[in-house]
């Protein structure tokens, strides 16, 4: 394949990490083309009613420029949003992407192969493209982690949280949600607000919520100790804000300081949309046997629920072999660890040219990947690998 003088980059994925890929890339003035729905995992996997967990100052898009903040965004001048809802996070994500990549190709990428020392593409109208770099920033869709004792059961009767956009369809069903992070609790409570009966059931002993503007107030001391990024705590916070210390620390460190940034938790703001909704701790579903249109639980202290449907709460299990559009030969070579990609500078894998951005570079660089704030590490990263430019030996993700 004839290289240009800048190399051709195709980014697969149009969500947060692609478009921050494409606006950096492109301000570095290299030749770049991103495919994929805008936003898609954002539209069709949250549900309508959400608010995101994190602030306002840490839902920002990166851009090499800090100009296409959420404050930029905003439609009224001192805008005094903490916390975006999905529709004005959806809203900001389009306007983000109208000003970096408004020629985004919505066509879906089937396949990316090696060819000719760089990559293939085929598209799902058949076209097919060559290009030297491949950036894959196409989220957590492939990836819901559903519990043995629910994993063979139909959806009918189970679901995650991530395949549905309108928890309305359960009003008046009688609902039990499993987990006891953001995701079980807000579905829990937008559930509630549907008019679903709900119970929440965990295996956490309590249900650990978190402060902040709509919650408790922190004194302004103690408040100022905690990383902009709002990710995790005092110390493993500000380890994460950072994924250059991260990945030097040795490895014995790091799941211990990823469990701490992401253990389950909830806003605080959800505390009172929750007070009617019953929350049992300490309980792990054990046996599950459907009963006709229906569900029946057995718990680990023998008591039983019958319900009409479980909506799963408990998060993603990264394996980047589960991205059908990767061809298994171009899958096999990559160098991976319980199903993460090992990455280098520059989120670039043991196969040259193949970068992975998003939560599949939790692994690397840290639990800051899971969060869109990581854009702001992530996307100056791989711009500067992409133009042979040596990394800076620090770097935040904030």
């Amino acid at each position: 394949m004839k290289k240009s003088s800048q190399p051709k980059v195709a980014i697969v994925g149009a969500g947060p990490y692609g478009l921050a890929s494409a606006a950096h890339l492109r301000h570095a003035g290299v030749d770049v083309a991103i495919f994929g729905e805008v936003m898609e995992f954002w539209h069709k996997q949250m549900p309508k009613g959400m608010v995101l967990r994190s602030r306002k100052r840490s839902s920002n898009i990166s851009d090499p420029q800090r100009a296409l903040t959420l404050d930029d965004f905003g439609k009224a001048p001192g805008d005094k949003m903490t916390h975006a809802t999905l529709d004005q996070f959806l809203e900001y994500g389009h306007w983000f992407q109208s000003r970096v990549a408004p020629d985004v190709d919505s066509r879906r990428v089937r396949r990316v192969e090696s060819a000719n020392g760089g990559f293939k593409l085929t598209l799902d109208d058949g076209e097919s493209r060559e290009v030297d770099r491949v950036v894959v920033a196409a989220g957590l869709s492939p990836f819901p982690w559903k519990p043995v004792p629910f994993d063979p059961l139909p959806s009918s009767l189970v679901s995650h949280s991530s395949e549905h956009d309108d928890l309305g369809r359960f009003s008046g069903k009688k609902v039990v949600v499993i987990g006891a992070g953001q995701s079980a609790l807000e579905s829990a409570a937008l559930l509630h607000e549907a008019g679903a009966r709900v119970e929440v059931i965990a295996r956490a002993p309590s249900v650990r919520w978190l402060r902040g503007e709509n919650g408790v107030q922190r004194r302004r001391l103690t408040h100022a100790m905690y990383p902009p990024t709002d990710v995790g705590g005092r110390l493993n916070g500000w380890i994460a804000a950072f994924p250059d210390v991260f990945r030097r620390l040795p490895k014995r460190y790091y799941p211990t300081i990823s469990y701490r940034c992401i253990r389950p938790a909830g806003a605080g703001w959800l505390v009172p949309r929750l007070a009617d909704v019953p929350i049992t701790t300490e309980r792990t579903v054990i046996r599950t046997e459907p009963e006709g249109d229906r569900l029946r639980l057995e718990l680990d202290d023998g008591s039983e629920r019958v319900v009409d449907h479980v909506l799963l709460g408990t998060g993603y299990d990264i394996d980047v072999a589960r991205y059908d559009f990767l061809a298994p030969e171009l899958t096999q070579s990559i160098e991976r660890v319980n199903g993460y990609p090992v990455l280098r500078p520059g989120l670039e894998t043991s196969v040259p040219g193949l970068h992975f951005m998003g939560a599949p570079a939790a692994l690397s660089f840290g639990p800051i990947m899971r969060f869109v704030v990581g854009t702001w590490y992530a996307a100056p990263a791989l711009a500067r690998r992409v133009i042979g430019k040596r990394q800076r030996p620090l770097r935040s993700a904030f």
